[in-house]
């Protein structure tokens, strides 16, 4: 075998893509933008959505009948105003939301419960489907003769957190949902969310005169996640990304669930519980009323902050059949009103907001002198959020900013990623990437792994974590036959959040992919070289093997436990 090596990929012609269209499937809420590269300055914002117009994105929730075919989607799906004079006797249908989560790595228990016998990835193909329908619908009346499929490409955005396993999940439901018309197509690209949000603010915040050399922190603040990223302003407006990017999952959903905590220590955890599973429209509803009237309005200003008044029997009237004891007594006493101080509301944002700051100093820590923070994502517009920021941060960064229609700013940076895939010219890995080889056992090395035919398998590093990249870096290994009759070499792909691994049954290891290649003429024996590269392209990891004799070459087809 020789020693690893780096090489540059061939040159690869481009398709036909005329349109650009940005997708940023979120966690409470997704949306599309887009533009004609003949005019690239003019990118529109989808804001027509099935009984909703005039805002830049809808609720990423779906409604099912009996034979789990989705009646609703978006605004629609959501909870009605509970009627007063309602019977109750039945439980409601119940409409799905926060199933992106389900790809996140986070513990099951943490993950939002679906309804039985609904899987995560059905609600995503069926909910990219419903958008997919818009937007072939809409780039239908801009550009009537383009070819959906050859003619235009889709930037999805995914959160920096996501692993390959993740993205390829994501690859196969826009394929099932029509988005591509073929698994491995390249009408298909990905982007980070963080990236696409830093892409658009070096585009639109040239205000706060970022000047080549200058490095800005951008802080995505969604609904489900926040994901950040350090980039550093390059010349002709290119982006180098200087630290490995970070995120959590501290959106704004998660003050929602610290309200439904406080209600259930208020009213008994069994009646909120009964009411999740029985009446789901309404608990949703109850939140919504909650955001309306007290967290978007929060802004951490006591002496302004008035005591929210929170009727239950106005809001969420069901609720109150499943009140017992005393809980139930004290809220009758209080004519089943709940009132929300400022230390209480306080109380739904601190845990969040605090991991929210960890980040960021986590990030300024890595990082060289920052010039500035910018705050994009639905929950950016939150004053409190942006005022602990900038109290925590002010005296170290002199600008700390939030663009215009914040919630807008990853689609609209997902199109100008696709305007110019250049623009993002490094990454930084945040995983270490090898393959499994059989070199001879040698006096030294472990016996028990001494294999029958003298070879002992070990892990042979390409890439390695933390490494700063260039877009479509190819990292390559020359193989040769473990014994003289192979007529096939299996490849196994292996990755690690490590950086000392030695062999593939390390703690911490995962199998990434496998790719097999024929080896005919076994007259030659060992002397058949392949040659296999790992490319790190814009978001995807492409692995490819080559006969060096016979010049065939096999595509990675990932065998990935799904």
């Amino acid at each position: 075998m020789s020693d690893l090596s780096f090489w540059s990929l061939p040159d690869v012609a481009k398709k036909d893509f005329r349109v650009v269209v940005g997708i940023d499937f979120g966690t409470t809420f997704s949306g599309f933008a887009f533009a004609n590269k003949a005019n690239p300055d003019q990118i529109e914002t989808q804001d027509t959505w099935p009984e909703q117009k005039g805002q830049l994105k809808t609720n990423t929730v779906l409604q099912y009948d009996n034979e789990w075919k989705v009646s609703k989607w978006g605004n629609p799906a959501l909870a009605e105003r509970p009627k007063k004079k309602k019977i109750f006797s039945q439980s409601e249908n119940r409409p799905v939301e926060l199933f992106k989560l389900h790809l996140g790595n986070m513990s099951q228990d943490k993950k939002p419960r679906l309804p039985r016998g609904l899987d995560y990835r059905k609600a995503i193909t069926d909910y990219l489907r419903k958008l997919n329908e818009s937007i072939q619908e809409t780039v239908q009346i801009r550009w009537p003769k383009l070819d959906y499929h050859s003619h235009v490409i889709k930037v999805m955005t995914v959160p920096a957190e996501y692993d390959e396993k993740a993205r390829h999940i994501m690859r196969t439901c826009a394929f099932e949902a029509g988005i591509i018309n073929t698994l491995n197509s390249e009408g298909l690209e990905f982007t980070s969310e963080p990236e696409a949000a830093a892409i658009y603010c070096m585009r639109v915040l040239k205000e706060h005169n970022l000047n080549p050399g200058s490095t800005f922190l951008v802080v995505d603040c969604g609904g489900g996640t926040v994901d950040l990223t350090t980039r550093t302003l390059l010349a002709d407006n290119k982006l180098s990304e200087i630290t490995e990017r970070t995120g959590d999952f501290c959106g704004s959903t998660y003050v929602d669930r610290e309200f439904i905590k406080y209600i259930a220590s208020v009213v008994g955890k069994s009646a909120v519980r009964i009411l999740e599973e029985k009446h789901y429209t309404s608990l949703q509803y109850m939140i919504q009323q909650f955001c309306a009237r007290v967290k978007f309005e929060f802004d951490g200003d006591s002496d302004k902050f008035a005591t929210k008044d929170f009727d239950i029997e106005e809001i969420c009237p069901v609720l109150m059949q499943y009140v017992q004891g005393e809980e139930k007594e004290r809220m009758e006493e209080a004519e089943w009103m709940i009132e929300l101080d400022y230390e209480t509301v306080k109380s739904f944002f601190d845990p969040i907001v605090e991991r929210i700051l960890q980040l960021i100093k986590g990030q300024l820590e890595k990082s060289r002198a920052t010039s500035a923070i910018f705050l994009v994502g639905g929950f950016s517009d939150s004053m409190y959020l942006l005022q602990r920021i900038r109290s925590e941060f002010s005296s170290k960064i002199n600008t700390i900013a939030v663009p215009a229609e914040p919630i807008a700013a990853v689609i609209r940076g997902a199109v100008y990623y696709g305007l110019d895939m250049g623009t993002v010219t490094t990454r930084v890995l945040k995983r270490t990437y090898g393959i499994e080889v059989s070199p001879e056992w040698k006096s030294g090395d472990p016996p028990h792994r001494r294999t029958a035919r003298g070879r002992i398998n070990v892990f042979k590093c390409l890439a390695m974590r933390g490494m700063e990249v260039p877009v479509d870096s190819k990292f390559g290994y020359e193989l040769v036959p473990s014994f003289p009759n192979q007529t096939q070499m299996k490849i196994d792909i292996y990755t690690t959040y490590g950086d000392t691994a030695k062999y593939c049954d390390d703690p911490g290891m995962e199998l990434f992919g496998q790719l097999s290649i024929e080896l005919p003429d076994t007259d030659l024996g060992l002397a058949r070289p392949v040659d296999f590269s790992l490319t790190f392209g814009k978001m995807e990891i492409k692995a490819q093997a080559k006969n060096k004799l016979t010049g065939k070459t096999y595509e990675a087809s990932f065998a990935l436990e799904l």
